[in-house]
């Protein structure tokens, strides 16, 4: 189908769904690279145009990536519900915008919201947040409540947690633990402890698993860990009996590019119900830890939709949340700069893909959490990174990730600080995940309100930690 819009004595046309899609979207570097950018802010107006005045229900019946060849379509397709879409079924685009706004200034927001949500498809998702401004998308994602459990609980309103991200060039196990004792001081880790591996063995990842597990047992800290391995590591290690809290794996929103991840739908789902079947949660069974970013269709060459044309990176992005809403997960975080200015070129685009991909994830029914990161080749800085920061936790985001001193020295990126999470929280009067909190303030770490008291590390309890296992 074809679709025109006349903008200032101009007529544009866009020939398939598509393209309307592709060009609606604010301007950023990797559909620039894919070749599917407006050309200008004339033609990206003409297509937003369009887009809001299409209806959802288009979306039902126009496919943007073949139903017959890609596995994620059909996911998105047959898990469709129906009876909640019937609420806003007869709305367009433009006016999903409208209700959602609307919807999000009422006193029982939340609960309006997640009924409706099962109905909306992540493509419908992409399309409403191309023709938001940012302050629309920081309303409604705040508005907005979704939360999953494990030993902590997360998403809950006023909260805002931390993934302790204690990572090692060498894993050498003091580096972490001092990492890790530097995070806790701090308040973070509630989210979860998670290491990013320098290898992939199963022996190498069942001696850090033991690790965090010893930590855990050691100062009877509710948290959850998880070893950032392939997936099918982690399974093999549950058959073995290893301490696996969290499954782990990167996804995407098309079938080739999870293919090019090394896995498969029916191997995620294998893997949520190992991960649950151990029982090792206690306020909850939410096991599955998965990560996305926009590019990453586009950086495996599996990026084209109908007609082989190229769907933009950020509607490809928001079907990679139909795989992770499947899998019922923990945390889903998108690593929004982290794969590099070539898909995100500067500060002003990272903020937005951020605020983008929080909002779709959370409107998906998401416990959505950013690392908010840059790559030293990026035209972005810290101070970016402070603005998107403190606006995603305005917009109720479920947590961010903290490294030491904002600086990967494993991964080679820059990301949060733990001093960014004490920042943000004290600012927003946000709080620690309740049953961390609890733990905090038994040590003497927290104050009534949450807050994260300065502690000497020579007379903390944490003190063992630093000479590591």
């Amino acid at each position: 189908m074809t679709y025109s819009q006349q903008v200032s004595g101009h007529t544009y046309q866009f020939d398939s769904l598509v393209e309307v899609m592709a060009k609606a979207t604010p301007l950023r570097s990797g559909d620039e690279l894919a070749g599917c950018a407006a050309a200008t802010d004339a033609e990206r107006a003409a297509a937003a145009w369009i887009l809001a005045d299409l209806p959802l229900s288009t979306f039902l019946t126009e496919e943007l990536v073949p139903y017959e060849t890609d596995d994620v379509t059909r996911l998105i397709i047959d898990s469709h519900d129906r009876e909640a879409f019937s609420a806003v079924s007869h709305l367009t685009v433009g006016g999903l915008r409208d209700w959602l706004l609307a919807t999000a200034s009422e006193p029982q927001s939340a609960e309006h919201i997640a009924a409706v949500a099962p109905g909306l498809t992540p493509e419908m998702v992409a399309a409403v947040s191309k023709i938001m401004r940012n302050q629309d998308l920081i309303s409604v994602a705040a508005a907005t409540t979704v939360s999953s459990a494990f030993r902590t609980s997360i998403g809950v309103p006023g909260t805002l947690a931390t993934r302790l991200q204690p990572n090692h060039p060498t894993d050498d196990p003091r580096g972490i633990a001092a990492a890790t004792l530097d995070g806790l001081l701090m308040g973070c880790g509630d989210a979860v402890i998670g290491i990013n591996p320098a290898t992939d063995s199963p022996e190498h990842t069942a001696d850090l698993l033991h690790l965090l597990d010893d930590i855990r047992q050691r100062f009877e800290i509710p948290m959850q860990s998880c070893v950032l391995s392939h997936v099918t590591t982690t399974m093999e290690l549950i058959d073995r009996g290893a301490p696996v809290d969290l499954v782990f794996q990167s996804i995407a929103g098309t079938q080739g590019a999870n293919t090019s991840f090394g896995i498969t739908l029916p191997m995620l789902a294998q893997a949520n119900e190992a991960g649950r079947s151990l029982g090792r949660g206690t306020v909850g069974d939410n096991v599955m830890y998965l990560e996305t970013g926009q590019g990453s269709a586009l950086s495996a060459g599996a990026h084209l939709g109908v007609g082989g044309r190229p769907v933009d990176q950020q509607t490809l992005e928001t079907r990679a949340y139909a795989v992770a809403r499947a899998l019922d997960p923990l945390l889903v975080n998108t690593v929004v700069g982290f794969i590099g200015p070539e898909y995100l070129f500067d500060g002003k685009q990272i903020i937005r893909a951020g605020l983008e991909d929080h909002f779709c994830g959370k409107l998906l029914g998401l416990p959505m959490g950013v690392d908010v990161c840059y790559t030293n080749h990026a035209e972005a800085d810290q101070d970016d990174m402070d603005t998107l920061l403190t606006l995603l936790g305005v917009a109720g985001a479920a947590f961010v990730i903290t490294v030491p001193g904002a600086d990967d020295v494993m991964l080679g990126y820059q990301s949060l600080s733990f001093h960014d999470a004490l920042y943000v929280r004290k600012a927003l009067r946000l709080r620690p995940a309740p049953e961390f909190e609890a733990w905090l303030a038994q040590l003497g770490m927290a104050d009534g309100d949450g807050r994260v008291l300065p502690v000497d590390p020579s007379g903390s309890p944490l003190l063992g930690l630093a000479a590591g296992p």
